[in-house]
């Protein structure tokens, strides 16, 4: 599969993922510890993808999204964007609230 159609598809197959370097729970970069500690602080499941042992995506990713940096945090297909609009987002609740709607809509989708 080209490596564009992964990438399409991890986006398309998880309401909430995060292409970060790392792991939530090893980050590997102070913006990726930053945004995932943020996104974990709302109690939501989200799928991960650590970009740094996964070198084609990696280099693809960004010109995907048009966004040049990591992490990136993506909801329900949209690219809501990296460490500094993530984390303000949290700090002014916004965070929460896309992610509680991502994770309702994703519930009553599978039943």
């Amino acid at each position: 599969m080209d490596i564009m159609q992964t990438i399409k598809q991890q986006i398309e197959e998880n309401a909430i993922i995060l292409y970060m370097k790392g792991s939530p729970n090893a980050p590997q970069c102070g913006f990726s510890m930053r945004t995932s500690q943020a996104v974990m602080a709302c109690g939501q499941r989200f799928a991960y993808v650590d970009v740094l042992s996964n070198p084609d995506i990696r280099a693809n990713l960004p010109k995907y999204a048009n966004w040049p940096t990591f992490p990136q945090l993506w909801v329900n297909g949209e690219l809501v964007g990296g460490c500094d609009i993530v984390v303000e987002m949290h700090e002014q609740g916004e965070l929460k609230t896309l992610l509680d709607g991502a994770a309702v809509e994703t519930d009553s989708s599978d039943s």
